[in-house]
């Protein structure tokens, strides 16, 4: 006998003795492993390298093995992605306080970090040189509009009204507001020291400075945040990436409320990927009622992902996979099961989207398929067997 028909002699007697245990095992107390399959009948045909014979099951049979039946039905698809995330700022709502002087702090209004401020309120007052020398040149313009007012066509009242309009810019440039130059301007009375107010209502995230320190132009002294609403940025794997879409809702939940469903929605899906881990950034916006969600805090990202229309499924456990085919046992209606390709697509919670291979309502084995797959490959190889060529070279 040739080595290579020896090999397949005995390919086909591991799978005769793999199928044996199995069914053996099962059928313990109740006499040989092959009477738990009692009334089983294989086809007459034989098949070649990888088909599987049909294989009758009577209801006794199909009790004892446990096995289970599902009909294919069409269904929407319910999926899921699951990620974890980060709570972080809403980048949008962040606003920085910067001087646009040199100086030097004369009193904190706002001096910790977490402290809660309104748009408008007072956050420190700085002496400036530059500030103070500005403001006389104001008096001074002002004073010499007012003395040239009896002849206002003159050229000296000309460049009295350019120069009192180039000294208020410069000051309205270094935020002063329009209240206080007119103030300055009336009263003749120049003002030591400049105070700063907050751009926004929110929470003070970042403070850099102390009462006596020097400031200067650029200078980031406050970040305040506004956390009424934040972000969630989740790693989602590569794979899911094109299933996510702006506007797809989303659920947060954190281990500091648990049982506690926080609800927002896909604000934007980032246009680049991790190369290390194979994951891009999704961001998630939240409403945060009474901020009790934090900048930084971890979080548990769930992304619905709608599947459009119904879709033709079965369970998960119907689905057997033998390396790039899948298969499923089809009841016939002669009682006998039957192994079906078939073609597969979503999978979603504990069901299997099927794309070819069955059609709604056909009854396929929910469970113990892969005893079912024993039987049906045992008689296969046991069929395929005799007709073998066992004459040597």
């Amino acid at each position: 006998m040739s080595t290579k028909k020896q090999v397949l002699v005995s390919a086909a007697l591991v799978v005769v003795a793999g199928a044996v245990v199995v069914l053996a095992s099962l059928g313990r107390g109740e006499g040989s492993g092959h009477s738990a399959m009692q009334g089983h009948d294989h086809a007459a045909s034989s098949g070649g390298a990888g088909e599987r014979l049909p294989v009758r099951l009577d209801a006794a049979a199909a009790r004892r093995i446990g096995v289970r039946y599902a009909t294919a039905e069409r269904k929407v698809l319910d999926r899921t992605v699951r990620t974890v995330g980060t709570v972080t700022y809403d980048e949008t709502r962040i606003a920085d306080v910067n001087p646009k002087i040199e100086g030097w702090i004369e009193r904190l209004y706002v001096d910790f970090t977490g402290a809660p401020v309104r748009r408008g309120q007072p956050l420190l007052s700085v002496y400036s040189p530059m500030l103070v020398s500005a403001q006389e040149e104001l008096i001074l313009a002002r004073r010499l509009v007012d003395e040239s007012a009896a002849d206002p066509q003159s050229r000296a009242a000309e460049r009295a009204r350019q120069l009192l309009e180039a000294t208020r810019r410069r000051l309205a440039y270094w935020d002063i507001p329009a209240g206080e130059i007119r103030r300055i301007e009336e009263t003749g009375t120049p003002t030591k020291t400049l105070t700063l107010m907050s751009p926004a209502s929110g929470i003070v995230v970042e403070k850099s400075v102390f009462e006596g320190g020097r400031i200067g132009p650029g200078m980031t002294l406050y970040r305040i945040a506004d956390l009424s609403t934040v972000w969630v940025d989740g790693e989602v794997f590569e794979k899911d990436l094109g299933l996510v879409r702006e506007g797809q809702p989303g659920r947060v939940t954190v281990q500091a409320y648990p049982g506690e469903t926080f609800r927002g929605s896909v604000a934007y899906v980032y246009p680049t990927v991790t190369v290390e881990a194979r994951t891009g950034r999704v961001r998630v916006e939240l409403a945060n009622p009474g901020l009790r969600l934090k900048p930084g805090m971890y979080a548990e990202l769930e992304l619905e992902i709608p599947s459009g229309g119904p879709r033709l499924v079965v369970p998960r456990g119907a689905v057997h996979a033998t390396g790039e085919r899948s298969w499923v046992f089809l009841q016939t209606s002669e009682g006998t099961l039957v192994a079906r390709e078939v073609t597969t697509g979503l999978v979603a919670g504990g069901d299997i989207e099927i794309l070819a291979g069955l059609e709604e309502g056909d009854s396929v084995v929910a469970s113990a398929n892969f005893l079912i797959d024993a039987e049906s490959s045992m008689g296969s190889a046991i069929d395929a067997m005799p007709g073998m060529d066992m004459e040597g070279d």
